[in-house]
């Protein structure tokens, strides 16, 4: 099936074009002091015509007592644990870093968590591929210590594949989550 742009989408954020959507699919969580733990992950990116993508992503994991096969069969029935849910917004920058690749372009991306944590984004997208590492967080008294990130997402045949790093609770930078989702819908 041939690509074409979302109606109505914004020139500058063409090279994000391959995002829009709704996607959904598995992962797993695992960092220090987080046992290995699945969740299901909901991604959108969608437009209003303006030079950018809104995004809001959800994380739900299976509560404690349906994870460990506990409770009654009507417990599986039951809505997913909300892990996490960050809603924001993807630039394409007009800066042109000196050394960029003529197919890549540099990224803003801004998001805010709702556990109470800001973070900016900076990073690269092209051919399929964004790269970001945050460059600022912020985060409320009562957010997680988190203090750095990187992200990683990636078209492989069809599925968006993404992996996430953090330094938090004093850890230096590692690995802390990573899923393979499905387009549900174009948006």
């Amino acid at each position: 099936m041939p690509f074409a742009f979302p109606e109505g989408l914004a020139p500058e954020v063409y090279p994000l074009a391959w995002l829009v959507g709704r996607w959904r699919g598995e992962g797993v969580i695992e960092y220090p002091g987080i046992d290995e733990t699945p969740f299901v992950h909901d991604l959108v990116f969608d437009h209003d015509g303006g030079p950018y993508l809104r995004v809001e992503s959800t994380l739900r994991v299976r509560s404690a007592a349906v994870a460990d096969g506990e409770g009654d069969d009507d417990a599986a029935d039951e809505p997913d644990t909300v892990w996490s849910t960050e809603t924001g917004y993807w630039r394409v920058s007009s800066d042109r870093p000196d050394g960029l690749d003529d197919d890549r372009h540099a990224l803003e991306v801004l998001l805010a968590d709702a556990s109470g944590r800001l973070s900016l984004f900076l990073g690269v997208v092209g051919n399929g591929r964004v790269d970001l590492a945050t460059d600022f967080v912020a985060r409320t008294s009562t957010a997680a210590e988190v203090t750095a990130a990187k992200r990683l997402y990636g078209l492989v045949d069809g599925q968006l594949m993404w992996v996430e790093e953090l330094a938090a609770f004093g850890h230096p930078l590692g690995s802390y989550a990573s899923a393979k989702l499905d387009r549900v819908t174009e948006v």
